[in-house]
């Protein structure tokens, strides 16, 4: 559903716009998380754009990971390791090499755990991005 008010619209329009900006910035900074910000890009996009949520939808690198979201609400495999890695490197950093507060470094724990957690609950796409699935693709191993 398209929101209908127009201030309300190009808000929405505008924080979609600043999402995908700074999951753009988050491919090539680390520290900053792609994946929410794209995800709610896409989201503001549904509700303002179409045609802006269409064509991020039909990227190729950015729209299966879009689509699996929206359609079965999961996460890839792939995209699971990768954060995983990625958070336990940078936070694993914070926690070791700078010197932080004893409550600092146990919300970093807390916070770490609890997207890990979130993330891998998430189920696993039906399909991967070849369009088999995932049971065929286990047959074959």
């Amino acid at each position: 559903m398209i929101i209908q008010s127009l201030p309300l619209r190009l808000g929405v329009l505008l924080t979609g716009w600043i999402s995908l900006a700074l999951g753009f910035i988050g491919i090539f900074l680390p520290i900053l998380p792609t994946t929410p910000f794209i995800l709610l890009a896409a989201y503001c996009f549904s509700k303002s754009s179409p045609q802006l949520h269409h064509c991020l939808i039909r990227q190729p690198t950015l729209g299966p990971m879009i689509q699996n979201w929206e359609q079965h609400g999961s996460i890839s495999k792939r995209a699971k390791v990768t954060a995983t890695v990625t958070m336990l490197l940078f936070f694993s950093f914070s926690l070791f090499i700078l010197s932080v507060g004893i409550l600092l470094k146990t919300m970093l724990v807390g916070i770490v755990t609890g997207v890990l957690a979130f993330i891998w609950t998430r189920p696993l796409p039906p399909y991967d991005t070849t369009g088999e699935t995932r049971t065929k693709l286990a047959n074959e191993m």
